[in-house]
């Protein structure tokens, strides 16, 4: 049993880390998830200017990712409608009425100019083995900007979640470079879908946000929604105003979806009813507006890890400055290496070292013989000297080259080498200027729609309004318009029921019962439910109300049968549970809410009795808790309270 429950242990902390790290969780070096880089990848090596069939692309990929061609395609449409890196062609589906794309073989994408521009660097990209041991596919794509904020991410591990807002790439530039500057930065969501959002508990992306739909009331009688908010399409939109409206929630006439490539849903209201009214409603009983809560869940170093915008802007302000040094580094290696060559090659050319060979018998004497040749100008060749493989390089130099070398035109190749090479180690030391010119030109590219090909959202323009708006409570909004009623003689409460109406309440509503015995009760709002002929009190539990409302009980012991009277306020209670004012046995004679009145007590006549009634005043007594007991007016047996202003 212990071997079974190892295995068992062992197997399942393997699938977690993989869920985990290789399917759901995007890694925050590129913002990507496993399936999103393999289609980047095969996007990228299939590259050559023109438009692949997303079947093609399906299957290039495949190679790399070992979980089927179906999770590939949705992926690779879920990405291509980020609109940032996959340049499309052909219904790919629409964001804002959910529907789905056509079938692979009739649509088509590549990768845009802005994805190889910050993912594109195969000499710096860590390759690792595929699956099958058979390709090579990237580890991580040395990403120039924070994608993952760019993008947003949404996946379910085993014990773990991640949700991450998209925002405006501009922004996320501008916040890099601010990083990069030392000054202060605010980064918040953007949509694609608009709306408006309401920012003040996103925590710097760990907190909520608010997210309501753009709705134009211009005209009194109708309301248009220009603008989704974000995770929800018009269908959706649509069947919660549909079911709003058959709850009673919304009066409405007619609802009809206009949407093409702009969200257009026109809601005609109905008669007598107006948009002003109505605005309210559908913020608080449809998708109008929506809470989503949020979890910067990314993959750093290999482990899972919360971070915060904060922290991704300020991490990817360092991995810029790094990617763009090792480029630099690189192009400067290739340039000394193509310098050291055309050196060589100028010697081997100008002092004929290359009629050496013309004797020689074996490859080595060929190779002795050049190097051999050229030891009078190790000088000039540099401390790199000559190794035998620039001497291979300079045995592939064809005869027509030496030929027609041009000594002029070969010295400003040298000298244009040797400047950029200068030019390189000036931008080294001055490194972050270098990235912020990066940075700037990114931007420019963006907003002259460049980066992204042919792409529908081509201007980085802001689509998301942030404001302050407080979240609609249901309960104010809704119309008290059930009259909730009490048959005193059957005893019967309910909206069902035939009587007197005790009050106008909404289906939000609680009731609070205070029977005939003393003992309350707080129940949702009933159609019919028995309660007691002559029940002393019945309205709202409103907590706000009651705190401010307190209840006078007068009443007789049960084995003295003395008059009392009990001052208290009901602040709380647990739904369905009865609760007592007045001691067992205790008969309540009588209930009020004013804050000041006097009643008079008629005592049982007996022998002696001198005086058979006595006036009080309520507000001489003091407000107590609610398991207080009540003071003793007197130590005569009550009869009856006869209360003024009744």
């Amino acid at each position: 049993m212990a071997h079974i429950k190892e295995l068992f242990d062992k197997n399942f902390l393997e699938y977690a880390s993989y869920v985990i790290i290789d399917r759901a969780i995007p890694d925050l070096e590129d913002g990507l998830k496993p399936v999103q880089r393999r289609i980047l990848h095969s996007l990228f090596e299939m590259d050559d200017g023109k438009f692949h069939k997303v079947a093609n692309v399906v299957g290039h990929c495949m190679k790399y990712h070992p979980h089927g061609d179906a999770s590939i395609g949705s992926a690779l449409v879920v990405l291509a409608n980020k609109e940032y890196f996959i340049d499309r062609q052909g219904n790919f589906g629409n964001i804002f009425t959910g529907d789905n794309a056509s079938a692979a073989r009739y649509i088509e994408c590549r990768a845009t100019p802005l994805a190889k521009d910050i993912f594109y660097n195969p000499k710096l990209t860590p390759m690792a083995d595929s699956y099958d041991g058979r390709n090579k596919e990237p580890v991580l794509f040395p990403a120039k900007i924070p994608a993952v904020l760019v993008m947003g991410a949404e996946g379910i591990a085993v014990g773990m979640s991640t949700k991450i807002l998209p925002h405006n790439i501009i922004e996320a530039l501008e916040a890099e470079k601010a990083c990069l500057e030392g000054k202060p930065f605010h980064l918040y969501p953007d949509f694609p879908t608009g709306g408006m959002v309401d920012v003040s508990d996103y925590r710097d992306g760990n907190g909520k946000v608010l997210v309501r739909a753009k709705l134009d009331t211009s005209d009194p009688k109708r309301i248009v929604i220009r603008e989704l908010p974000y995770g929800s399409t018009t269908e959706s939109l649509i069947n919660s105003i549909e079911s709003a409206a058959k709850a009673g929630r919304i009066k409405i006439q007619s609802i009809s979806d206009f949407t093409t490539e702009h969200a257009e849903i026109e809601i005609k209201l109905a008669r007598g009813i107006y948009a002003e009214e109505t605005v309210d409603a559908l913020y608080a009983f449809t998708e109008c507006e929506q809470s989503i809560s949020i979890n910067l869940l990314v993959i750093k170093d290999g482990l899972p890890a919360l971070m915060t915008v904060t922290g991704v802007i300020e991490h990817h302000a360092k991995q810029l400055v790094k990617v763009l040094t090792r480029e630099l580094e690189l192009e400067k290696r290739e340039l000394q290496d193509k310098l050291h060559l055309r050196t060589l090659e100028r010697i081997f050319i100008e002092e004929r070292i290359y009629k050496n060979i013309e004797k020689m018998k074996t490859a080595d004497l060929v190779i002795k013989a050049v190097i051999d040749g050229f030891k009078p100008f190790l000088r000039e060749a540099g401390s790199r000297g000559v190794s035998e493989t620039d001497v291979e390089q300079l045995l592939k130099i064809p005869i027509r080259r030496i030929s027609l070398y041009d000594i002029t035109k070969a010295q400003a190749e040298l000298r244009a080498i040797q400047a950029r090479i200068k030019e390189i180690n000036g931008i080294l030391k001055n490194i972050v200027a270098y990235a912020l010119d990066f940075l700037d030109s990114m931007i420019t590219k963006i907003e002259k729609t460049e980066a992204f090909g042919t792409g529908a959202w081509a201007s980085g323009e802001r689509r998301t309004k942030v404001g302050k708006f407080a979240k609609t409570d249901v309960k104010e909004v809704v119309k008290k318009d059930l009259e909730l009623k009490y048959d005193r003689k059957t005893g019967y409460l309910g909206t069902a029921v035939s009587g007197e109406t005790v009050a106008e309440l909404s289906s939000f509503d609680r009731v609070l019962i205070l029977r005939q015995n003393g003992v309350y009760t707080v129940t949702d709002l009933p159609e019919k439910l028995f309660v007691g002929p002559g029940a002393w009190w019945i309205g709202a539990a409103d907590k706000e109300a009651l705190a401010a409302t307190v209840f006078t009980v007068i009443y007789r012991e049960g084995e003295s049968g003395y008059p009392c009277i009990k001052r208290c306020i009901i602040e709380g209670w647990i739904m369905q549970k009865e609760y007592s004012l007045v001691p067992e046995g205790a008969a309540v004679l009588h209930v009020d809410t004013r804050s000041q009145f006097s009643f008079t007590i008629h005592y049982t006549p007996k022998p002696r009795l001198k005086i058979p009634q006595e006036t009080f005043q309520a507000q001489d007594y003091l407000v107590k808790g609610l398991k207080a007991g009540g003071v003793r007016l007197s130590a005569r047996e009550a009869d009856r309270v006869v209360v003024k202003g009744e």
